[in-house]
């Protein structure tokens, strides 16, 4: 069942381990399937990763989603797609991943719960965020 939408969803994507490449794959056609029409993705962006110390390196870019889910909806489908593609998080710190993936912006709301934060609070301050981000072109933006 392929869903799709008007809100406009900026997702950033990341991962830094396994065949990275093919585990942003998998997650982009887990999104066209279950959350709506994947319209753009930036080209990919290399980096180190940041608050934490390993030796694998990140690929990170950004997407445009079209969606008719609601942001809560949107979220819970993003966790069961980093699930099932493998992620398995082992408390609150940062650590290597296969597949890691955050709305960054979901048109110009602005949500401050304990389980949803949009826009995403970091995303200022990561250039692995904003260099795909600028890719993008939007005309949309909250702040």
């Amino acid at each position: 069942m392929e869903i799709s939408g008007n809100n406009r969803v900026v997702i950033a994507f990341g991962s830094n381990l396994g065949d990275r490449e093919a585990n942003i794959q998998k997650a982009i056609d887990a999104l066209s399937k279950s959350c709506g029409k994947v319209v753009q993705v930036s080209p990919y962006y290399r980096s180190a990763p940041e608050g934490f110390v390993s030796d694998n390196e990140f690929v990170n870019g950004c997407l445009l989603l079209l969606t008719d889910l609601n942001p809560y909806a949107l979220l819970k489908e993003i966790k069961a797609i980093e699930t099932a593609l493998g992620r398995v998080k082992q408390g609150t710190h940062y650590e290597d991943r296969c597949i890691d993936l955050d709305i960054i912006f979901y048109e110009s709301l602005c949500i401050q719960t304990p389980d949803l934060q949009i826009p995403h609070p970091h995303y200022q301050d990561r250039d692995f965020v904003l260099i795909p981000l600028q890719a993008l072109n939007l005309d949309f933006h909250p702040l």
